[in-house]
């Protein structure tokens, strides 16, 4: 009878035991998490942006503050005022570093200019700063949140391309961008020319401005009056934001594809209402929250991290109805310092 009561009782002895070792493991886990939270007290993060002139951004930073949920710290928000802003940057940099702030996140205006290298090592020197969506050629950060720009192109070249095969009617498209010493548009043009190199699709004009709405009407408008027979708007969100704007109140743009080389709210609005045919997606808002991840790891562990960021993934208006493309809340603005 014993021996049939140990043999019976063995299996469930097994599972107990398992059960205890896993409440003390999740018991630990929350006496880490809880201490990491408590670590988080009184921090204060800088975030620098080129501008929140572009929705995109405005989704980074949603991103951020959702991740501070929780967290006992100050997220202090800068725009530069446009690509063209690199003082104005280095001037918020060394601003955040004169505030003793615990980390800087930036956007940069600039991938390689010197000056705004020079000025990320000073300040690195004193604090991690860590690389936020745009290219950012620098030694000095301590890890880097962002996508590979030229795989955004190639996504959306590709998706061109089998839409454009080789042999099938030529089309003739222009490529409205953002500035040249952006960290993200020369590499997001190389990307895409490879995606399109198997393609009946030829840009005959490439035309580049910040990427406020202003200056991207402006190069919109540039592009169709020197350019003939444009088949295809190849353009940066505002960019094609401005195409749907002309063509309401003009013929400019009538007949004309678009599709966005990246999202923003009126973007996927546009591709669930076929307006737009595509765009690459690669998730602002995890992003921000991935960048203020990378950061805090950094502060508790002292560990720098490498190149993180979300799966681009393209998003068609074939596919709009049956996939979430979450960004920030209508209304939403960060509290610009």
């Amino acid at each position: 009878m014993s021996k049939d009561w140990r043999r019976i009782a063995r299996p469930y002895a097994r599972r107990i035991a398992t059960a205890i070792v896993g409440l003390f493991f999740a018991a630990n886990l929350y006496v880490e998490d809880a201490q990491a939270q408590a670590g988080d007290t009184g921090l204060s993060i800088c975030v620098l942006v080129p501008h929140f002139k572009d929705e995109y951004w405005l989704s980074v930073g949603y991103g951020l503050e959702h991740e501070a949920q929780g967290h006992t710290l100050d997220l202090l928000f800068y725009e530069a005022g446009g690509y063209q802003s690199l003082d104005s940057q280095i001037s918020q940099l060394n601003e955040c570093a004169a505030r003793q702030v615990d980390a800087i996140l930036i956007g940069a205006v600039s991938s390689d200019h010197p000056d705004l290298l020079s000025a990320i090592h000073d300040v690195s020197e004193k604090l991690p700063v860590f690389g936020l969506v745009n290219e950012l050629h620098s030694k000095d950060l301590s890890g880097r949140i962002g996508v590979d720009w030229r795989q955004m192109g190639q996504v959306l070249g590709d998706y061109l391309a089998s839409k454009h095969p080789t042999g099938s009617a030529p089309k003739r498209a222009v490529l409205i961008s953002g500035p040249v010493e952006s960290g993200w548009a020369p590499p997001l043009e190389l990307g895409l020319r490879a995606g399109l190199s198997d393609s009946s699709i030829e840009i005959v004009g490439v035309f580049s401005a910040d990427t406020g709405l202003r200056q991207q009407l402006k190069a919109v408008e540039d592009a169709f009056a020197t350019i003939p027979d444009i088949g295809l708007l190849i353009g940066s969100a505002p960019a094609v934001e401005a195409t749907i704007g002309l063509s309401d109140v003009t013929d400019l743009g009538d007949g004309v594809d678009l599709v966005s080389t990246y999202i923003s709210h009126t973007i996927k609005r546009s591709i669930m209402n076929g307006s737009v045919l595509a765009v690459p997606f690669d998730d602002p808002v995890q992003q921000g929250e991935l960048a203020l991840k990378q950061a805090l790891r950094f502060l508790r562990t002292g560990h720098k991290g490498g190149l993180d960021g979300p799966k681009i993934a393209l998003y068609s208006h074939q596919e709009s109805s049956d996939r979430s493309v979450q960004l920030s809340p209508s209304g939403y603005f960060p509290e610009i310092q």
